[in-house]
């Protein structure tokens, strides 16, 4: 990367199956094409776990929502409908009739952390990536190691390794800790993008409010 380039490092902490999560990821991408040549953006994924007490086999997503949020069936199609405009807008197809559960994301969180420690530069972000396409365009369960397993292999990663980290429960404190670290900070819900380890957008905000606030970030390291 060009020395005289600003570099900025994006701590992205989400969940694999937060629909806000996969838009603002995606955003953040169309973000960073704009700003090539200008402004560098060094990302990193943070785990979040919005269901962190269900099981592997995952819960149905309508049952879900109505015991966490009072959502009715009519609420339920509405917000859905919603979210798939707002994510084909910006280039991600939805497929609702395959997203039918809520799965657990720890095993997922665990295989970033992996990455972010052990990886090549970008295999982590492909990775998350590849996780949030299983789930939302094919309603995968992005906690199963046969999932987990099957896209490192079409990712290149090293599956054995992979599988190790998997089989082992390897990082499990470490994906704890960082949940808990950003829990401190009072990151309550999710996406939340922090800028240089101090500015927090939160939210699946539009590309603007993103390239907005890290060109003042940008402006401000002078």
């Amino acid at each position: 990367m060009n020395p005289a380039i600003k570099t900025l490092r994006i701590d992205f902490v989400s969940d694999l199956v937060c629909p806000w999560c996969a838009i603002a990821f995606r955003t953040l991408e169309l973000v960073r094409e704009r700003l090539a040549g200008k402004i560098g953006l060094e990302l990193h994924t943070q785990p979040f776990q919005l269901n962190p007490d269900m099981g592997p086999e995952g819960e149905p997503l309508r049952e879900y929502l109505a015991r966490k949020y009072g959502s009715t069936p009519a609420q339920f199609d509405q917000m859905h409908q919603a979210i798939a405009e707002r994510a084909r807008a910006i280039g991600l197809e939805f497929d609702l009739e395959r997203r039918t559960h809520s799965y657990n994301t720890f095993d997922a969180h665990r295989l970033l952390y992996w990455l972010g420690e052990e990886g090549a530069p970008g295999q982590q972000h492909a990775l998350e990536g590849a996780l949030f396409e299983a789930y939302f365009r094919r309603g995968e369960n992005p906690g199963a190691p046969a999932v987990l397993l099957r896209l490192a292999g079409e990712l290149g990663l090293d599956a054995a390794r992979a599988r190790q980290v998997l089989e082992s429960g390897e990082f499990a404190e470490q994906v704890r800790e960082r949940a808990r670290h950003w829990q401190a900070l009072g990151i309550r819900s999710v996406p939340a993008v922090v800028i240089e380890g101090r500015h927090l957008v939160q939210g699946g905000q539009p590309a603007e409010v993103f390239e907005q606030a890290l060109r003042q970030v940008a402006a401000q390291r002078g």
